[in-house]
């Protein structure tokens, strides 16, 4: 193997170790450092500040990361703007640019598994191990966060009826906010009790529903929040709206349960029909490594300069495997 190999072999390595300082950076959990800083930031309601406070020496406490991130967010890009949804909305806890960090070093360590499983082509194994490592992340965050979109949909009735009764017990509805949050299990739970936290840091009602709705994007949340805005502003039951709701939203549950189960076997076949020509693949390229490199050598016949047929053979067969399984997925996504 060349030196160029060797070196992404290296930086495949270091990829793997900075996975592993992130890794054990979240099990022993973020410091406690400007908490007030960050609550001031997140509820924009105080800018005093005491003048024994040195400048600088309040600079040199943040962190890299913090610092980083302040740059992403001044930017406003649309692309730092949808990881940072993406995070919120799987909870993951994690800064942009520790998110990033990830991406890069998963990219990295699956670029040096990619030239080593194809020694004998590790330009192309480089490649397109990177460009599948960077993906790793975003699938992860993507199938964390429909979970918790999921379960928060399937819980949300019994929160609306949990909500009913605590209004007609006589609570306000800050007192349901907090019974809901107390009392019914993650996600809805977690994310009733950020709705209380930002509404006692002085935040309003109808901005942390919204703050709410962008991290759950669910229909039948957004109507919840309809019904309270609406209330809020020209009054009425806020009970007898919500056990409306909660009565379609059940109906909906139900019916989404049995549409699940009815395609269950058509995600499967899906799932089947992607997975198993790159599983046979790689293990065929394990067992056998010569068999499969003769699709991967540059030799004739060639179609463009030196760009080989086998190549052009591996790209046409990846689109009409993904091109398969887009295809099944959305035929089984029924919406309701």
């Amino acid at each position: 193997m060349s030196t160029t190999a060797l070196l992404i072999l290296i930086g495949g390595g270091l990829g793997l170790l900075l996975l592993i300082g992130a890794g054990i950076a979240l099990l022993a959990g973020g410091n406690r450092v400007n908490v007030d800083e960050r609550l001031d930031k997140f509820a924009g309601s105080s800018e005093w500040e005491p003048e024994f406070i040195d400048a600088s020496a309040k600079d040199a406490q943040g962190d890299v990361a913090d610092r980083l991130d302040e740059a992403i967010s001044t930017q406003g890009y649309g692309f730092f703007e949808t990881i940072k949804n993406r995070i919120s909305r799987a909870d993951i806890k994690l800064r942009v640019s520790e998110y990033i960090g990830i991406v890069f070093g998963v990219s990295a360590a699956a670029a040096a598994a990619g030239a080593y499983l194809l020694s004998d082509n590790w330009q192309l194994g480089a490649i397109i191990g990177a460009i599948a490592g960077a993906q790793v992340p975003r699938i992860y965050a993507n199938t964390v966060a429909k979970n918790r979109l999921r379960a928060f949909d399937e819980q949300l009735s019994d929160t609306l009826n949990l909500w009913v009764n605590a209004l007609r017990s006589g609570f306000s509805v800050l007192q349901a906010i907090e019974a809901i949050a107390r009392e019914l299990p993650p996600p809805v739970s977690q994310e009733f009790d950020r709705l209380l936290q930002e509404t006692r840091l002085g935040i309003d009602m109808e901005e942390s529903l919204d703050n709410v709705l962008r991290r759950m994007p669910s229909e039948d949340f957004d109507l919840v929040v309809t019904a309270v805005k609406v209330q809020r502003e020209v009054g009425g039951n806020l009970a007898e709206i919500l056990e409306v709701i909660s009565h379609t939203i059940r109906e909906r549950v139900r019916i989404k349960g049995e549409i699940r189960t009815l395609t269950a076997q058509g995600r499967a076949s899906g799932w089947v029909i992607t997975f198993l020509p790159i599983g046979l693949g790689v293990a065929l390229l394990w067992i056998n490594p010569d068999y499969i490199n003769e699709i991967l050598l540059r030799q004739e016949p060639y179609l463009i300069g030196s760009f080989p047929c086998g190549w052009l053979m591996v790209g046409i067969a990846f689109l009409m495997i993904s091109s398969g399984g887009f295809a099944i997925m959305k035929i089984v996504d029924i919406e309701v």
